[in-house]
């Protein structure tokens, strides 16, 4: 067989019957022996065996005559297969603890769901409230999308959503379906990219969430190493808020998360990898008048800034560093998040920021902007991956985040005026 061709929708055609079946297959290690305990005929779960192999591209198992045994390809779908289960498993047991028990087997659940295209549904109907737009996304027609989620609230016994003349929204036993929904879709997502990884090629698309701090230069030369060495690859990025972008981290909408780390709270789901330490810096245009000038805070007082938006981390770091020093604290002529629109302005006018001097690198290194020697205190903060624990990374994101290492191995990001004040 040729090896899959991947394309991120490609999880929706995936047969969640075949992967049950499968299952049985594994465990047996024999044919006949899954069908009794499927209670099939032992041609039907070998029918179901050789579609599912012509759906991956590949054979999973090795035929013997006393049985069948997983051969390398179906060990890596039988990793995902089993995180699959997990995720049911866990649907199961809070549908239980809301009161909806007609599930006991959390397999059952594997031909509920059908296919990847009926959780896809699913989970887009909460998100976008829209059926009919639902449809145009998946090329089906409107009353495809009801019926889907009809049959899968029949098989539930409990609604999934509230319609309205305005849409639909989801129910609470919607938005947990919804959620398992979306972990299952990224296991399914990254079954071809295992096994081209195993046949010697990176396939399929990372989703990486990028904070602003890592947008400059490190994101950037990480995606481009990694695209120049694994051209089938591709990335999308989400810029959103980090609650968002941990939502989504959370849910398997976003693979990895790069930028400033936070702390952990919760049940300690994300996993956390520190790169490197950055503080703020304060930036100017090159010939401010106020580069030449041994710095006060009585003069940073005097200044025009313009600053990151009230509540944002780099300007509650701000303020905690005047407040540590007993001063008030600079009120911004500018507030923006905008950082094409800071940089204009840095660049046009007399004003002063606070930011990382990496989110500048560039105009800094042209010395257009340049950094002044004053030491913010107490703005240190860990910049570095996160990701959900306990995730299987595809191949693909493995290698995203080697390059992203491996920038950071070799820009040591400049050096802050507390580190070169210390030496």
């Amino acid at each position: 067989m040729n090896g899959p061709v991947v394309n991120p929708s490609a999880a929706y055609n995936v047969n969640l019957r075949h992967l049950n079946v499968f299952l049985s297959v594994a465990a047996e290690g024999e044919i006949s022996s899954a069908a009794e305990s499927l209670y099939r005929v032992s041609s039907a779960v070998t029918r179901t065996i050789s579609e599912l192999e012509h759906s991956v591209g590949v054979t999973l198992f090795d035929r013997r005559p006393r049985g069948v045994l997983l051969n390398g390809f179906g060990t890596a779908v039988l990793e995902r297969t089993k995180r699959i289960e997990i995720e049911f498993t866990a649907l199961r047991d809070e549908l239980s603890e809301k009161g909806v028990d007609r599930i006991k087997d959390p397999r059952s659940l594997f031909n509920v769901a059908f296919n990847g295209r009926r959780l896809a549904v699913i989970a887009g109907l909460a998100d976008g409230h829209n059926m009919q737009a639902i449809a145009r996304q998946f090329s089906i027609t409107q009353p495809a999308v009801s019926l889907a989620v009809k049959e899968f609230e029949a098989r539930l016994g409990t609604s999934l959503f509230h319609r309205s003349a305005k849409g639909v929204t989801p129910t609470q036993i919607g938005e947990i379906v919804a959620f398992r929904s979306k972990r299952v879709l990224a296991e399914l997502r990254h079954v071809a990219s295992d096994i081209a990884a195993l046949q010697g090629t990176l396939v399929g698309q990372i989703t990486v969430g990028a904070l602003p701090l890592c947008r400059t230069l490190i994101l950037p030369s990480a995606i481009a190493a990694l695209v120049k060495r694994h051209p089938q690859l591709r990335v999308l990025t989400v810029e959103s808020p980090y609650e968002a972008l941990v939502a989504s981290l959370r849910s398997g909408d976003i693979d990895v998360i790069v930028g400033a780390l936070r702390p952990v709270k919760g049940s300690g789901d994300l996993q956390q990898e520190p790169l490197f330490v950055d503080r703020l810096s304060l930036i100017v245009r090159a010939g401010h008048p106020i580069a030449t000038k041994k710095l006060s805070f009585k003069q940073l007082h005097e200044a025009s800034w313009a600053l990151s938006r009230q509540g944002s981390p780099a300007r509650e770091l701000f303020e905690n560093a005047f407040r540590a020093a007993g001063q008030p604290c600079p009120f911004p002529a500018v507030e923006t998040g905008d950082l094409a629109l800071l940089r204009g302005l840095l660049q046009e006018s007399d004003m002063m920021t606070a930011i990382s001097a990496e989110q500048l690198h560039y105009e800094i290194k042209a010395g257009s902007l340049i950094e002044l020697d004053f030491a913010l205190t107490g703005t240190a903060r860990d910049i570095g991956l996160a990701q959900r624990a306990g995730a299987r990374a595809s191949p693909g994101t493995l290698a995203l985040m080697g390059e992203i290492r491996a920038v950071v191995g070799r820009h040591t990001p400049p050096a802050s005026i507390v580190e070169r004040a210390a030496r």
